[in-house]
Order: structure tokens, then C-alpha cells, then sequence
């Protein structure tokens, strides 16, 4: 049996040798080869996504541009809020009395000398002790000049940018300059006085520093009657070193009872040229510039200028007195340089400053002469010359000739009087109005209600 197994496992490998030697693997090469074929593109579905991704992309973009520029304030806001805007106050002045030579030299007049004879020997006594040669006379212009760059530091150049269309059909920038002054900072931003008469329609307006970095400006708030506005600069928009050189120009007063003979100094644009500067005096301050519901006083100088000239008129404190318009110049002064004095400018540009509305009544008027009262008999008030059309002044019945004596409790004397409690009225405020009107024989008491209005700036 042993033998038989043994028989058997032998052929049994035999057969599997036979079977192998039969195998070859070039039978079996065709079904183990693969070929291995890409998938053909879609061009059109490729460019299709790929154009999709972009517009989602520009979409994204554009979605996060705008809730940025939309969230970014508000973030801003809401982490740094900004101080609230202080109100603009100028100081009160009074008018100043200069002294005289013989004040200033004698204290009491002697009894037993003439003192004229007195003051005359003191006079070339002091003369005489002095000297002043060419040395002394370049040092006064020396101290001028150096008044003058200081006091600049507070003078901007404002340029109105305007758009156009030639006759080609091409858009074109034109630009108008002025000159104009710092006069206070509210917290918020610089505010700058300047006249808009030179800048009109601008629909972009640049200031630019004494260091010649600019920044943009807005319009807050512009006087019709005058052409002056005042222009918010924000304080973010200015450079830090600008911060450092600028400055705020100090409102000095032009109701001195002795101005004219004043030296003052021109500086803006008194030539026409931005940075330009004149030296001279007050020739006259006597001429008033009449407008509705006020009235400035001209100051007029000895200095030839441009007549588009902007700035202002400063004194030798470096304080502004004046705000150079030569508009109202007669046509024999030519292009001698005038201002409206700063001290009745006062009321409206603290206004402007605070961005308050005024009240309008429609007048113009002017004091009572001291004579008329002594001699027509013409009661102590504010005459009124003219009525403007269709103002509160007219709808109330007040005609020109009437003497307004009293508004509400308080009483009128002059004219500024009446401007002084107008300034401090509101629109829509209604007042009694107490007047004398020329009778037949006298003057006769009268009295009306008057709303105010509100007077309309650009």
C-alpha cells in the first residue's frame, strides 16, 4: 500500500511539471495589459467655472469694500468717539483811548511854566538824544518782516476747484484763489475765515498751510451781505508737523478812537499773490458800509495793492483789525488797499463759527446825529433808511423814516444797539417793536409785531 501511495504522489507531480513546462506567459501578456486613457476636457464647462469663480470673486470684493467703508465710521465711532465742537467765543473789546505825547511826558502840568512851552523843550530833548541812520531803519523793517512770518503761520491759501466742458466737448479743472485766516479750532476741525467772492460755484474747495501741506475743505457756513464764509478743516485730515506750525490768528479790535495814522501790515494776498506782504498806515476809518440789518466800518490804508486782493490788515501786536476787500474802493482811490474792520465782523463770524442761524428783519439804518436831535427835535434811536422788499420789517407796517426806540424791554439808542439785540435773537422770535413815526407836527409813538425771520447763507 505504502509502495502504491508512493507511485501515486510521483505521477501526480509529474503531471503538475508537465502542466507547467505547458504555460507560457505570452498566453496570458493580452489580459494583464491595461491602457490607461485620460477623461477628455470641457473646455466650455472649465472656462464657465473658471469665469463664475471670477464674478464671485469681484462680487466678495466688492461686498466687503463697501460694509467696510459702511462699518468702518461707525467701528470708529463707537471705539474713539470724537469730542463734540466747542463753541467759538471771541473776546468782548472795548474801545481804547491811545495817549497822547504830552500824557506820556508829563504827569501833572506845572503851575508856574507854560506847559505847551514845556512839552515842546521835552519833545527836542528826546529827539535830540536819538539817532536814526540806515542801521536803526533796517532794523525796524527787520522786526516787520518778522512779525510778519510769524502771523503768516496762521494765514491758508483756499483754492476752489471748479469742472467745465470746452468747446470740444473736453473736461476741463479750472481753479480760484484767495487768502484767508485761521480763526479758531473747535475741537473738531480748523475754521477758517475767508472771501468766498473770489471762490464761487466751487465744487471742491483745498486749503492749503503755511508749510504748503493741503487738505480738503467743506463750507459751513458763508454771509451773502459781506461774500466772507468760514471753511471746516478736520482736525484728521492735518498732519501732525502741520498742527505743530500752524496757528490761530488773534481778532484784535478796529474800533481804536485814534486808528487811522496806525502802521499795520498786509498779509494773504494783498497783491494779488499768494504770500505776498505791504507795509503802511490807516489813512481814514470813518466810511461805513451799509447793508441789510448791519453795518461795517472801511477801514482805508496808504498801501497800492491788486484789486482781486484777499487777507487780512494786522497791527503791530500781530493782531487782525481788518479783512482786505477792495470792492468798495471809490474809483479815485484806485488800488489802494481797504478792509472791513474786524470789530463789527465779529458778530457774524462767531455765527458762521457756531453754525447758528440769524435772525432777519430787512433794515437799514443808522445812528441819530446829536445835531438832528438837538435842532428837528428827531427822537434819540435807530433810524431806519430803508426797508428791504418783503422782509419781516415791511410785513410788520415799519417804514423808512421811523426812529425804532425800544425792542421788547429793551431801549434803543443807536443803531448798533439794534444790531447788538438782533444778534441775539433767534429766527421765528416774535418782538414788540416800539417806534416814532413823523406826524403831522411831531413824532408819534407807535408800536408793532414783528416775527424774525431766518437769513438765508449759501
Amino acid at each position: 500500500m505504502a509502495e502504491d501511495d508512493r507511485k501515486k504522489t510521483e505521477a501526480g507531480r509529474s503531471e503538475d511539471v508537465k502542466e507547467q513546462a505547458e504555460y507560457t506567459p505570452s498566453v496570458q501578456s493580452d489580459f494583464l495589459r491595461e491602457k490607461m486613457k485620460q477623461r477628455p476636457v470641457n473646455k466650455k464647462k472649465l472656462l464657465r467655472r473658471t469665469i463664475v469663480t471670477a464674478v464671485m470673486a469681484v462680487v466678495f470684493s466688492i461686498v466687503a469694500c463697501l460694509t467696510f467703508l459702511l462699518l468702518e465710521p461707525v467701528i470708529n465711532n463707537w471705539l474713539y468717539p470724537p469730542e463734540e465742537a466747542k463753541e467759538v467765543q471771541f473776546p468782548e473789546e472795548t474801545i481804547t483811548e491811545e495817549m497822547n505825547p504830552e500824557d506820556m511826558l508829563t504827569e501833572e502840568e506845572p503851575e508856574e511854566e507854560d506847559p505847551i512851552e514845556l512839552v515842546d523843550e521835552q519833545i527836542r530833548e528826546l529827539l535830540s538824544q536819538v539817532t536814526f541812520g540806515l542801521e536803526e531803519y533796517g532794523n525796524v523793517y527787520q522786526e516787520l518782516s518778522e512779525l510778519a512770518q510769524k502771523v503768516s503761520r496762521a494765514i491758508v491759501t483756499v483754492t476752489g476747484v471748479t469742472s467745465d466742458v470746452d468747446w470740444f466737448n473736453n473736461t476741463y479743472e479750472s481753479e480760484a484763489v484767495a487768502s484767508g485766516v485761521i480763526v479758531a479750532n473747535n475741537g473738531r476741525a480748523m475754521l477758517v475765515l475767508v472771501n468766498m467772492n473770489h471762490i464761487k460755484n466751487a465744487e471742491k474747495i483745498v486749503v492749503t498751510f503755511c508749510d504748503q501741506t493741503q487738505a480738503d475743505a467743506r463750507l459751513m457756513q458763508k454771509d451773502d451781505s459781506t461774500g466772507f464764509a468760514i471753511l471746516s478743516v478736520s482736525l484728521m485730515a492735518i498732519e501732525e508737523e502741520t498742527m505743530d506750525v500752524i496757528t490761530i490768528a488773534t481778532l484784535g479790535s478796529s474800533n481804536t478812537a485814534n486808528l487811522p495814522g496806525t502802521p499795520v501790515i498786509a498779509l494773504g494776498s494783498p497783491m494779488g499773490t499768494s504770500g505776498s506782504v505791504c507795509y503802511g498806515i490807516v489813512t481814514s476809518s470813518g466810511t461805513v458800509i451799509d447793508q441789510v440789518d448791519s453795518a461795517y466800518k472801511l477801514i482805508s490804508t496808504d498801501m497800492y495793492g491788486s484789486r482781486n486782493a484777499t487777507g487780512v490788515l494786522v497791527d503791530l501786536r500781530g493782531m487782525v483789525i481788518g479783512l482786505i476787500d477792495n470792492s468798495y474802493n471809490s474809483s479815485d482811490r484806485g488800488n489802494l488797499l481797504s478792509a472791513y474792520g474786524i470789530s463789527e465782523l465779529k458778530r457774524t463770524i462767531t455765527k458762521m463759527s457756531n453754525n447758528q442761524p440769524r435772525a432777519y428783519l430787512g433794515i437799514h439804518g443808522a445812528d441819530v446825529p446829536v445835531e438832528a436831535i438837538v435842532e428837528s427835535g428827531i427822537p434819540r434811536g435807530a433810524y431806519i433808511k430803508e426797508i428791504e422788499m418783503d422782509s419781516p420789517a415791511m410785513t410788520a407796517g415799519i417804514q423808512s423814516g421811523d426812529v425804532i426806540v425800544q425792542i421788547g424791554d429793551t431801549k434803543i439808542e443807536t443803531y448798533s444797539e439794534l444790531l447788538n439785540e438782533l444778534y441775539n435773537s433767534a429766527p421765528e422770535r416774535v418782538v414788540t417793536v416800539t417806534l416814532m413815526r413823523q406826524g403831522i407836527d411831531s413824532f408819534q409813538e407807535m408800536t408793532v409785531t414783528v416775527t424774525l425771520a431766518r437769513y438765508y447763507n449759501d
